[in-house]
């Protein structure tokens, strides 16, 4: 199982109600399990990763918040500001090579793909709601993305 699907599976289990969720896959295991301060995750194959201590993880859990804080601090411009429809992966193009869907100055049309959002193995295409002009992307390439997280700015 790839680090990206392990991360989004973590920030999946972290923002919703499930305390527990267990995968198996032809190359490995994957149990990730909620407590309330901390969470204990289990990697692929037999090999348990052991949990963190109970005050390393709120310094953890505070430093994680911060580039989000600061991610969000951009979106106060002027102009309409596309947010992340859920929880997952920011993609600017449709594969690694490609060229990217927008770049700041380009002309979009509702309706239009701005972006891709992968949650879970599945590429979910973000698209303007408004018509106007990309002034800002907020969100890096292969990012990681909350739910409500600003992407990008149009005027």
């Amino acid at each position: 199982m790839d680090l990206r699907k392990l991360k989004t599976l973590i920030d999946l289990v972290s923002e919703s109600n499930v305390s527990e969720l267990e995968i198996t896959e032809a190359e490995g295991k994957v149990r990730i399990v909620k407590s309330v301060p901390t969470a204990m995750v289990a990697a692929p194959a037999t090999a348990v990763v052991a949990p963190v201590a109970m005050t390393a993880a709120p310094a953890m859990a505070a430093a994680a918040p911060a580039p989000t804080a600061e991610a969000a601090a951009p979106a106060e411009p002027q102009g309409h500001v596309v947010k992340s429809p859920m929880v997952g992966t920011f993609y600017r193009s449709s594969s690694p090579g490609a060229k990217a869907f927008v770049e700041i100055g380009s002309q979009v049309k509702e309706g239009e793909t701005l972006c891709i959002i992968e949650a879970m193995k599945i590429l979910n295409e973000i698209e303007a709601d408004k018509t106007g002009t990309v002034t800002q992307i907020l969100a890096e390439n292969g990012q990681a993305v909350e739910y409500g997280a600003p992407l990008f700015v149009i005027e």
